[in-house]
C-alpha cells in the first residue's frame, strides 16, 4: 500500500530529478506512518533533514506535487460515467505553533489557514482523488469587517472560491467527455454567480446540486403581502405535490447524535429574481428538490434541505438521483477529519507557510488513500487483496491476526480489509457496519511494521 502510493507521484516535473526522487520517497515515509511527526515517519536524520529541504525549496509547490495525483485522477475519472466534484472548506487552526508568515482565521487570537478542496467522488461514495486543494489566511485588519465585503466584486471576496470551483469542474468535463461531471456543494455554495455562470457556460459544461442558503424570490407577485413583495422558492416547492417518502440513515455529526429519519420529497422549477441589490444580474431557473424531515426531534437538527440543481427533475428516479449525490457530499467531510485527526495536519511544526503547504500537499495523497480504502472495502469487497496490497503487507497481516496458516490463494479485500481495522481496534462484531477510516489509518500502521518485519525476517526474506 505504502509502496503503491509513490506512484500517484508518477511523472512529476519539479525541475530536477533529485527532488522528484525525493517527493516520492517523503510521501512514502509519511503513509507509513500518517499519524506521526515528520522525524518520526523519517527513519534516519539524514531523511528528515532531505524531508525539511524538500518542504523549504522554492521550486516546489502544493500545485506541482499535487499535479501528478490530479492527472491520475482524471484517469480514473475517465473510466466513470458520474463523477461528482464536491468542494468544501474547513480551517486548520495552528496557533499554538503556527508558521512565522501565516495570518489569522476569524479572530485576532487564531492563526492558521482556511482549506478549500475539491475531490472526486463516485456516486457510490468512492474517492477518486483530489483535483483541487486552496489555502487562504486573513489579515487581521480586514476582521470583523464583512458588510464592507459584501460591497466588493466577486472576483475580490473570498467566495469567488466557490465559482473557481464550479469552473473547475466544468474544465474537467471537458478532460473527461464521456463522464458526466457534477459540481456538490453545501450552503456556503449558494452563490448566485454561479447559477449565470452555469447557464451562460458553453458546453461541455459541469452540473450541479447545491443546497440553498438563501430563500429566493420567485416572479410570483404577492399583492395581499404588499405592493413589492414575491412568493418565496422554498414556499412554492413546499406547496407542490408530494413525489415520495423515504427513510434516511443520517451520518453522526457534532451537532447530532446518528438516526434514522423518515423524509417527504417535493420538486419544481421556479424562475427566480437576481439579488436585490444586484439587480443587473438575469434571471435564472432552478429546478429545486426539496427533503424535509418528518416529525423531526425540534432540538434544531432536523432535515430540510432545499437543493438547487441543473440535473432534471421529471422523474421520481431522476429527484431521488439529486438527493444521491448531495448524501455523497458528506465524504468530503470524512475527508477532512482524516486530514485532521488521522494524519494531524493541524499538528505539523514547520516555520513557513511555504513548508507547511507543501506538506499538507503530501498529506492530501494520504487521507485520498485511506478513504479510498475504505470505501473501496465497501463497493467492491470480492476483489483480491493484491490488487492494493503487497504479499508481504496482506501475509503479515494474515499471520498476526488470524494465527493460521497462509491461504493457498490471497484473500478477498474485504476479509484483508477487515483484519487490517481489527489492528486499529475494529471488533468486527456479527452487526457491526463495515470498518470507517480511523481504523484503517491505525491498522495501516501496524500493517506496514508487519510487513517490513516479514520482508527482512519472515519466510521469504
Amino acid at each position: 500500500m505504502c509502496d503503491g502510493i509513490s506512484d500517484e507521484l508518477e511523472g512529476i516535473d519539479l525541475g530536477d530529478v533529485r527532488l522528484n526522487r525525493r517527493s516520492k520517497q517523503v510521501l512514502k515515509s509519511l503513509a507509513a506512518n500518517a499519524e506521526s511527526s515528520v522525524n518520526m515517519a523519517c527513519q534516519t536524520w539524514a531523511d528528515t533533514i532531505g524531508a525539511y529541504r524538500f518542504f523549504n525549496n522554492p521550486e516546489v509547490t502544493p500545485e506541482k506535487i499535487l499535479e501528478p495525483h490530479r492527472q491520475a485522477t482524471v484517469e480514473r475519472m475517465r473510466g466513470q460515467p458520474v463523477v461528482l466534484i464536491v468542494q468544501d472548506t474547513t480551517e486548520l487552526d495552528l496557533t499554538k505553533h503556527a508558521p512565522v508568515d501565516v495570518r489569522h482565521l476569524n479572530s485576532k487570537h487564531r492563526r492558521g489557514v482556511y482549506l478549500h478542496d475539491h475531490i472526486a467522488v463516485s456516486p457510490d461514495k468512492i474517492c477518486l482523488g483530489v483535483v483541487g486543494m486552496d489555502a487562504f489566511d486573513r489579515d487581521v485588519d480586514s476582521l470583523g469587517k464583512t458588510l464592507e465585503r459584501r460591497t466588493l466584486p466577486i472576483e475580490e471576496k473570498e467566495s469567488f472560491r466557490w465559482l473557481k470551483g464550479y469552473r473547475l469542474a466544468c474544465e474537467l468535463a471537458a478532460e473527461c467527455p464521456a463522464t458526466q461531471v457534477v459540481s456538490v456543494a453545501d450552503r456556503e455554495g449558494d452563490i448566485y454567480d454561479i447559477f449565470v455562470d452555469a447557464a451562460i457556460q458553453n458546453e461541455p459544461r459541469a452540473e450541479y446540486v447545491i443546497r440553498a442558503q438563501e430563500d429566493r424570490s420567485t416572479f410570483e407577485p404577492k399583492p395581499d403581502v404588499g405592493p413589492k413583495v414575491y412568493g418565496k422558492v422554498r414556499d412554492e416547492v413546499r406547496s407542490s405535490p408530494l413525489r415520495e417518502t423515504r427513510t434516511l440513515k443520517l451520518c453522526a455529526t457534532p451537532k447530532r447524535a446518528a438516526r434514522q429519519t423518515s423524509v417527504e420529497i417535493r420538486a419544481v422549477q421556479v424562475q427566480v429574481k437576481p439579488p436585490h441589490a444586484r439587480a443587473y444580474l438575469p434571471s435564472v431557473t432552478h429546478n429545486v428538490v426539496l427533503v424535509e424531515e418528518i416529525d423531526g426531534p425540534q432540538d434544531g437538527t432536523d432535515i430540510c434541505w432545499l437543493l438547487i440543481t441543473t440535473l432534471p427533475i421529471k422523474t421520481l428516479k431522476e429527484i431521488l438521483r439529486v438527493v444521491k449525490y448531495y448524501l455523497a457530499r458528506w465524504v468530503v467531510e470524512i475527508f477532512f477529519r482524516t486530514l485532521k485527526t488521522g494524519c494531524r495536519v493541524e499538528e505539523i511544526q514547520l516555520e513557513t507557510k511555504h513548508r507547511f503547504l507543501n506538506c499538507l500537499a503530501l498529506y492530501h495523497i494520504i487521507a485520498w488513500r485511506i478513504l479510498s480504502l475504505t470505501y473501496l472495502n465497501r463497493v467492491v469487497p470480492d476483489i483480491s487483496c493484491t490488487a492494493l496490497f503487497t504479499d508481504s503487507e496482506w501475509k503479515s497481516t494474515w499471520r498476526v491476526v488470524k494465527k493460521q496458516k497462509l491461504p493457498k490463494k490471497p484473500p478477498r479485500l474485504g476479509e484483508l480489509m477487515t483484519l487490517i481495522a481489527c489492528l486499529g481496534g475494529y471488533n468486527n462484531r456479527a452487526k457491526e457496519p463495515p470498518p470507517g477510516p480511523e481504523p484503517i489509518w491505525v491498522g495501516i500502521r501496524r500493517m506496514v511494521d508487519f510487513a517490513i518485519a516479514w520482508e527482512t525476517f519472515g519466510p521469504e526474506s
